[in-house]
């Protein structure tokens, strides 16, 4: 919600539940000023409250924190660190949660931004614990077991109590039926390709076989260029798929994206990556540079400077999802910024 003078906007890039001790879960919040510019290495202060049952249903755990965010306006949090005690008493059997998340950006506690969301899933593992502590005495098991039940007819029986005259071998004899016409020959087992072959003006970087039971895969470009993902910073696509870079790129705008552009120059059927598919081309980067190395390219880059690749996953109007090469991990950037673009294909 907004404040007179500035909003805060929660990214929930994860909640992820610690099974050691001390128990808690891990949370992020990006923070914007009024201008809807990012606070970046400021003290704000929070308070976090677990609700149950409603966005105004009671409290059951509340901290107050005062963490500082990064170079991203980013803060991470690790809700229960502050009283836990108080957070591992919380039964999460009963009902559903809310977390109520108060923030005052100037770092103090007068809190003027409130937002509350639902915690979509029980945190399972906290929930396991409790049911692993239920225990049942000999007695109680032993009632729990009915009496032994009567023996049942056999098949043969049942086929002679509907009417059957024969003997049970000729019963058995009559189940079988006529032999069916061959089926036809499946398809070979295992791949013709392997990671790294060349194929249709590319570098193979990933193998799969898919429910038709023939092997698809994804192919790198040799070579890259640089554009920025979008001059117009207000408007969302709906490029918004983490797996299918496809579906993203051809809602981007060539107008108003260099990245597009550079990509659409290579010709039909070359397109951005998602984030997971830039993903899936850092885990195969070892056979990409080796056949890179072995013909003609551009080496994928893992230098600390100039590692970031543009991916084609809009994140909100603003910014687009970089896959960073160099620490192999996703990040998100305002779109009008100049980044590394690696086009593929899918076969």
């Amino acid at each position: 919600m907004k404040s007179l003078f500035s909003f805060i906007t929660l990214l929930c890039l994860g909640a992820m539940l610690h099974a050691q001790a001390p128990q808690k879960l891990s949370y992020q919040a990006v923070i914007r000023n009024s201008s809807d510019e990012l606070i970046k290495n400021q003290q704000v202060g929070m308070r976090i409250s677990l609700l149950q049952g409603s966005e105004s249903g009671s409290s059951v755990y509340a901290e107050t924190i005062s963490p500082t965010t990064n170079n991203f306006g980013l803060v991470s949090i690790e809700i229960g660190e502050a009283n836990p005690t108080d957070f591992n008493n919380i039964d999460w059997s009963v009902g559903s949660y809310f977390i109520k998340t108060e923030t005052d950006p100037n770092g103090g506690t007068n809190y003027t931004i409130t937002v509350t969301s639902q915690l979509l899933s029980v945190p399972y593992a906290l929930y396991a614990e409790t049911a692993d502590s239920v225990q049942l005495t000999t007695e109680q098991v032993a009632e729990l077991k009915g009496d032994t039940g009567a023996d049942g007819a056999s098949a043969y029986q049942l086929a002679v109590n509907g009417g059957f005259t024969g003997t049970e071998a000729e019963w058995l004899t009559s189940l079988k039926g006529d032999k069916g016409d061959q089926g036809d020959t499946g398809a070979a087992g295992g791949f013709t390709n392997r990671l790294g072959d060349t194929k249709d003006g590319g570098i193979i970087f990933y193998l799969y076989i898919g429910t038709d039971g023939l092997e698809h895969g994804l192919i790198v470009h040799p070579n890259e260029g640089t554009g920025f993902w979008s001059s117009d910073t207000n408007t969302t696509t709906g490029a918004d798929r983490a797996e299918d870079g496809a579906y993203n790129t051809a809602r981007m705008a060539s107008t108003t994206s260099t990245a597009k552009t550079y990509v659409d120059g290579l010709g039909t059927g070359w397109y951005i990556p998602s984030i997971d598919e830039l993903s899936l081309l850092w885990q195969a980067r070892f056979h990409v540079n080796k056949a890179i190395r072995s013909g003609t390219g551009t080496l994928l880059s893992t230098t600390e400077t100039a590692s970031s690749y543009w991916s084609s996953t809009e994140l909100v109007s603003a910014d687009a999802l970089v896959f960073i090469f160099f620490t192999g991990n996703a990040n998100y950037l305002n779109k009008h910024n100049t980044r590394r673009v690696r086009a593929v294909r899918a076969f």
